[in-house]
């Protein structure tokens, strides 16, 4: 395709949205490529994500592929550090701040050993919520003035296994969810001979807008009820422990798109640890869980794929907050805590895949005389088309819509011929067409009529499952950013989704951010022979490879992680293999030898019965092998 004189990158980068989501860490070069600014964008490196993927592939490793970029993660925990020591410095806070990355969130060891070793001039801590999340943490943990908050159910062995760990020096806080939990902690503490770190969960009346409201209010599932506080203190009392209680946690909801939910959130649980210090806890750690949003569609508002404020704003209003309800009582600040995980990893990794092939909804140009017919039906069809203005535009929609339906009905009954029923589709294209584009001039325009674009646009096929790396778009309809990697110097002229290769309706992109309406298409360049066409989503660091199943037999894509260097350089520092064909049947509990035995065999008794000779048996044999080896989604030969 010829570049447009009309278009730009600056016209690219708009359309797609990456200047109001990048974060700093994304954005465009005149060459037409995504770039990649690992350090923020005022630091001048700049990594061609085209030439990323290039490099993948010359490697040997296909697409799709899941690409990280180490230097990001690092950028988002200093980030969050930094940014809290200045407004703690700044407001006279006498306590101070230590992050914590729930495992849940990302459980990949490439990922939790780089926020370990990243961390550790941060004290940044782990967060586990279940026995092997906890045996991870303390082997990678190897840092004790960071903390490890406990969470979640625990049994005997997950008490003993923190127990053991705060014996070797760590900061193991268990983190009461339910007043069960407290005797065992006691009894096996006794045993074991160390006393514990004990938090309370407090379930707050406060709740918070977005998808994830119910965590927080008073029916939310995890935490303890007032009276549940009180009779733990009591127990504590009796035990002579409780200087053992020193943290207070309470969880409202993950990606809180408000400001205010958060304000509201830290000064009810600030009066609860006020209290809790006048019953006699030693407290001195206030942990606020999760909720620091990422904004999806960069549109900076309280919508549930944004948020209507910034890093320093959130650190503002938690540290104000705290100082504000505490100094009134001259109760020391505490140590504060949050457990950001989705605004830690969600820039960190980025899927990139390749386009197969588009399906393309052009119809046919509008003949210049029309068959004759029985029916009316075309006749009718082409004077809609005709009489499509602005004006008109509705009642051409209205009538467009019944058109279909009786082509539909006329062809079911045999009075009409297939060909006269593709005419009739393609003219009911055209006439769609025509009002999209009249619509576009529009300053209103009718909800029905926007979602046109959606019947009228391509399907352009890419190379990945949608149930493996981004669950989230099928469970909970979460928007990612998705845009091309490359040719952004040309006019993207195909509205389109997004299928992937499974075999399942439910596998397709069809929602895209966009503010105030999220839109139900994107706009892709047309393929063309000479390279590949890469798309990236973005922002999919976050719960998206923990969530991924196995759908159609889809198994982990290839991951790469790449270093940028001070000098601008960039090393592909680590490289792991999807899965292969025979790595997902032994998934689902397929004997590989069995199959291979059971393969043999068919083939032995198709030589018998001479469908195939002995040379073929062999050529197929080994097909079927390297089938096993092979990568389970779409291979270049």
């Amino acid at each position: 395709m010829s570049k447009s004189k009309k278009w730009s990158v600056k016209d690219a980068a708009q359309m797609y949205g990456i200047n109001k989501w990048g974060a700093g860490y994304f954005t465009t070069d005149e060459s037409g490529d995504v770039v990649i600014t690992p350090l923020g964008k005022n630091n001048g490196t700049r990594i061609s994500l085209h030439e990323v993927a290039k490099g993948v592939e010359e490697r040997g490793l296909a697409m799709p592929v899941l690409l990280r970029i180490e230097n990001i993660l690092g950028s988002q925990i200093k980030r969050l550090h930094d940014t809290f020591d200045k407004v703690i410095r700044e407001n006279g806070y006498t306590g101070k701040y230590k992050g914590v990355f729930p495992i849940k969130v990302n459980q990949q060891e490439q990922v939790i050993e780089t926020i370990a070793e990243i961390g550790r001039k941060y004290n940044h801590g782990l967060e586990a919520g279940s026995k092997s999340e906890l045996i991870a943490a303390i082997s990678m943990l190897d840092n004790r003035d960071a903390c490890l908050i406990c969470n979640g159910y625990k049994d005997e062995e997950f008490i003993d296994l923190g127990l053991y760990a705060t014996k070797m020096g760590l900061k193991c806080f268990f983190v009461l969810e339910m007043p069960g939990e407290l005797e065992l902690i006691l009894e096996r503490a006794k045993k074991i001979g160390v006393r514990p770190l004990l938090g309370l969960r407090i379930k707050l009346s406060a709740k918070a807008e977005g998808q994830w409201t119910e965590s927080g209010g008073d029916t939310s599932v995890f935490g303890l009820g007032m009276s549940q506080v009180i009779d733990i203190i009591d127990r504590l009392k009796a035990e002579d422990k409780l200087d053992c209680l020193q943290l207070q946690h309470y969880h409202i909801g993950s990606q809180i798109p408000n400001i205010q939910d958060i304000r509201t959130g830290v000064l009810e649980a600030c009066r609860i640890y006020e209290e809790l210090v006048k019953e006699g806890a030693a407290m001195g750690y206030l942990d606020l869980g999760g909720g620091l949003a990422v904004d999806y569609d960069g549109s900076k508002t309280n919508y549930h794929s944004s948020r209507n404020y910034s890093v320093e704003e959130y650190c503002y209003d938690i540290v104000e907050t705290i100082a504000f309800v505490l100094n009134k009582s001259n109760i020391p600040h505490p140590t504060i805590i949050t457990e950001s995980g989705r605004a830690t990893v969600a820039y960190y990794s980025v899927l990139l895949f390749n386009i197969l092939d588009v399906t393309s909804n052009t119809p046919r140009p509008v003949p210049e005389d029309l068959p004759k017919t029985t029916y009316d039906l075309l006749d009718n069809l082409l004077e809609t088309y005709n009489s499509v203005s602005a004006k008109s535009m509705q009642e051409c929609y209205n009538d467009a819509l019944f058109y279909k339906s009786q082509a539909h009905q006329l062809f079911k009954h045999g009075h009409i011929t297939i060909r006269e029923r593709a005419l009739a589709e393609d003219l009911l294209r055209h006439i769609l067409i025509k009002i999209t584009q009249v619509a576009k001039k529009l300053e209103y325009v009718p909800e029905e009529i926007e979602q046109i674009e959606k019947l009228i646009s391509d399907v352009y096929y890419g190379n990945f499952s949608l149930f493996q790396s981004l669950p989230d778009v099928w469970a909970i309809d979460q928007l990612f950013p998705v845009m091309p990697i490359h040719r952004l110097d040309e006019a993207p002229t195909r509205t389109a989704i997004i299928a992937d290769i499974t075999c399942d309706s439910d596998g397709r992109i069809d929602n895209f951010p966009a503010y105030p309406h999220s839109k139900k298409t994107i706009h892709l360049h047309e393929l063309n022979e000479e390279e590949e066409y890469y798309l990236g989503v973005f922002l999919v660091g976050a719960y998206q490879e923990t969530l991924g199943d196995l759908h159609n037999l889809f198994g982990d894509t290839n991951v790469v992680s790449i270093h940028v260097n001070d000098d601008g350089t960039y090393e592909y520092v680590r490289e792991l293999e999807g899965d292969s064909v025979a790595d997902v049947l032994t998934y689902v509990e397929y004997d590989i030898k069995g199959i291979k035995k059971r393969m043999k065999d068919f083939a032995e008794d198709s030589i018998r019965k001479g469908f195939i000779t002995v040379k073929e048996r062999k050529t197929i044999l080994s097909s079927f092998n390297e089938g096993l080896r092979g990568y389970t989604y779409f291979e270049k030969e």
